[in-house]
């Protein structure tokens, strides 16, 4: 009897996970199916539910005329360089704000949060005349460098808490031991808290693969476009190429969905991290 309750319990648990991924999957399906329908079929007679398989092999002819490889590029470039740099700061500002007491440190604190409450939109115009003199226009290292000034905050409060976390006997011992400061960070405290560094870091990487507004205002040239002012550029003052656009958006959803892959079990241990044993 306990046997059949536990494999009906299973069984129900299956079909709720099957459930979940059936709507997780079908937008990217649906995604895929749009982009292989004709323009008849989306207009006209109706979209079938299948894709047209047979037809991947025009593709290529439609994304001839179409640089979504070097939009992906620069959107790489932009994401990873705005996660790199955002960690590499918040990792110290983070180590400083829970491990020295130095004058002004709540105000610092206070100060990083405050860069959260101010949208992005009113600073363009200020930006765009920083840029101009500093030569940052169609540049994607001013992306970078605009973005991680407003990650990085967010970035060091997550990892701030995680290094609450580690007990300051451990850091002591290696120090006794005579691991220097630069040591105790990388090779004691940083692998303790690596979880949380990889939830900044999913967090870092999507702000800047959905980059769009300094990217919109500030590039001007088409080869430096990120794959998100690619896709709006396909909107036409009389006709959008449906189609193509669920292409390019399926090509652009595809590297932010492996990179949450590969990083999430990370993520699902840094959730269900209560503490750090010492």
């Amino acid at each position: 009897m306990i046997g059949k309750e536990r494999r009906g319990s299973r069984a129900l648990r299956l079909a709720f996970v099957g459930i979940l991924v059936i709507c997780a999957g079908f937008p990217i399906y649906w995604m895929l199916n749009t982009g292989l329908s004709e323009n008849s079929e989306l207009y006209g007679e109706g979209q079938s539910w299948f894709p047209h398989l047979e037809r991947i092999g025009n593709l290529g002819d439609f994304l001839e005329g179409i640089p979504i490889l070097k939009w992906l590029m620069n959107s790489s470039i932009i994401a990873f360089g705005i996660t790199l740099l955002s960690l590499v700061f918040s990792v110290f500002a983070a180590y400083a704000l829970s491990r020295f007491r130095f004058r002004g440190k709540g105000v610092a604190g206070f100060l990083l949060f405050v860069t959260q409450m101010m949208p992005e939109a009113l600073l363009i115009v200020p930006l765009y005349a920083l840029f101009t003199s500093l030569g940052l226009l169609n540049n994607l290292f001013g992306l970078v460098l605009a973005h991680t000034a407003f990650v990085m905050p967010v970035a060091t409060f997550i990892l701030k808490a995680a290094i609450d976390k580690v007990p300051y006997e451990i850091e002591e011992s290696a120090r006794v031991d005579g691991a220097k400061r630069m040591g105790v960070i990388s090779l004691v405290v940083f692998p303790l808290i690596l979880p949380s560094v990889a939830a900044a870091a999913v967090m870092s990487f999507f702000d800047g693969w959905n980059e769009f507004l300094f990217a919109n205002t500030f590039i001007s040239d088409p080869s430096l476009w990120p794959a998100s002012v690619g896709l709006a550029s396909f909107i036409g003052q009389f006709v959008t190429p449906i189609n193509g656009v669920m292409l390019s958006a399926l090509a652009f959803s595809i590297p932010a969905i492996v990179f949450f892959l590969l990083m999430q079990r990370q993520i699902v241990a840094g959730l269900s991290a209560g503490s750090v044993k010492g």
